[in-house]
């Protein structure tokens, strides 16, 4: 599948109140195959557009009028649970975390180039149908936390091991849940006792369990 069919269903949302910045940025979305479904000025357009339009992705600048990035980004992913790329020209650890906090899934610093943008955009969308697969399985909060960073040690274990990228990683597991009716708990805590054991015991050759399709 192309790049651009792969991207082709992905509705964007672009918050910049910079005019040049913004036509930039929705230039290159359209071009890689997204479709900009609505564009915003600052902060507060953009969570009442997040409403009219209910984007799969929404590119914001931290800083905005009216309302700032973050603070609008926070709002749109309780409200409509989005993926979010936050844009900044500060690279300040506090700030990345505010974003994180408010449940970003990628940042990108100015100036950034389309070989930045479009990457990030693929992450935070990976790691947004991430949550959301792992967030319908699993009602609990707490057990939801730990199913999260378990899931995250295995797929560091199957990116480091078996040369996966981490969406290749998290695609096998999710695959491997459905074709053996498993939790992705139970996935991940096969690959932490087959493929860290291996690991820890040194062995060169560490194999994931057997795939989905074995």
């Amino acid at each position: 599948m192309s790049t651009e069919s792969r991207t082709s269903a992905r509705r964007v949302l672009v918050a910049e109140d910079e005019t040049l910045i913004r036509l930039d940025i929705v230039e290159t979305l359209t071009e890689a195959g997204y479709e900009v479904v609505a564009e915003a000025a600052d902060g507060e357009e953009a969570v009442r557009l997040a409403g009219e339009h209910e984007p799969d992705l929404c590119v914001m600048d931290v800083k905005m009028p009216v309302m700032d990035g973050i603070t609008a980004a926070e709002q749109i992913i309780e409200k409509h649970g989005c993926a979010v790329v936050m844009l900044t020209a500060f690279s300040q650890a506090e700030l990345v975390e505010r974003a994180s906090a408010a449940g970003a899934m990628a940042y990108v610093v100015k100036p950034f180039t389309p070989a930045d943008l479009l990457p990030a955009l693929e992450i935070a969308f990976s790691r947004h149908e991430e949550i959301a697969s792992l967030e319908s399985e699993i009602a609990d909060l707490n057990e939801r936390f730990e199913t999260r960073k378990r899931v995250d040690r295995a797929k560091g274990l199957l990116m480091e091991r078996m040369g996966l990228s981490e969406p290749e990683a998290f695609r096998w597991m999710q695959k491997t849940s459905m074709n053996r009716r498993l939790t992705m708990r139970e996935v991940a805590d096969a690959v932490i006792e087959q493929v860290g054991s291996a690991a820890k015991s040194g062995g060169k050759s560490a194999k994931a369990p057997r795939s989905a399709d074995a």
